[in-house]
């Protein structure tokens, strides 16, 4: 991952809105004899003093869920929108294109939960997505008997994070003018593009002050 002081954002609680924002992650780690294994999954981001940590829920029996057992070292994958970048765009053309892109990358260690973290993550997942109190699929609202039978193929698991790097490439190494263009080429692109340009345009009074 980069580590370039321009594509970092300006305080962690930047970093963690962007996480809360995009909580669909790819969940990666290495199963012991070294072979990756990936999953795709929604979390829940915590703060328990002063230490941050991700909850959520998979598949019992998958590969990825042997393979956490066996080793909890793992990698959560946060993404946002991200978008080409034509040279074409910048006051000095003979250059190379590029991609710009926001990621979080939070390594852990997973530890797997009774059946109540269970409960509570399928509830508090629940709750937070639906964003309906009279929801009819909030967890409680539920049959007890499919409930029980969901629960039984799923286990809830909580990574307490050990490392939290992230990149947001929105173009600040580029002159005010080159800038100012590619937010507005992008903004005739489709809507990931022009979701990095608004990201770049909240950006701009700050770089250019």
């Amino acid at each position: 991952m980069y580590n370039i002081p321009y594509y970092k954002a300006g305080s962690e609680q930047e970093v963690l809105s962007f996480m809360q924002a995009n909580p669909f992650v790819i969940l990666s780690g290495c199963d012991t004899e070294n072979r990756p294994v990936a999953s795709h999954v929604p979390l829940l981001i915590k703060e328990r003093e002063g230490r941050i940590y991700l909850q959520g829920h998979i598949m019992r029996q998958t590969d990825h869920h042997k393979a956490f057992v066996q080793n909890p070292n793992v990698l959560a994958i946060f993404t946002g929108p991200q978008t080409y970048v034509s040279a074409s765009w910048y006051t000095d053309q003979k250059q190379a294109s590029t991609w710009n892109y926001m990621t979080v990358h939070a390594k852990g260690k997973l530890q797997f939960g009774d059946e109540q973290l269970l409960l509570d993550v399928l509830k508090e997942t629940t709750d937070h997505f639906e964003n309906n109190p009279v929801s009819p699929s909030l967890v409680e609202e539920l049959p007890p008997g499919y409930v029980g039978r969901l629960t039984k193929a799923i286990v809830a698991f909580e990574i307490e994070v050990t490392t939290l790097d992230h990149v947001f490439k929105l173009s600040q190494n580029r002159d005010e003018e080159s800038y100012r263009n590619i937010i507005k080429n992008l903004g005739k692109q489709d809507l990931q593009a022009q979701q990095v340009a608004k990201e770049m345009e909240a950006r701009s009074e700050q770089l250019f002050k």
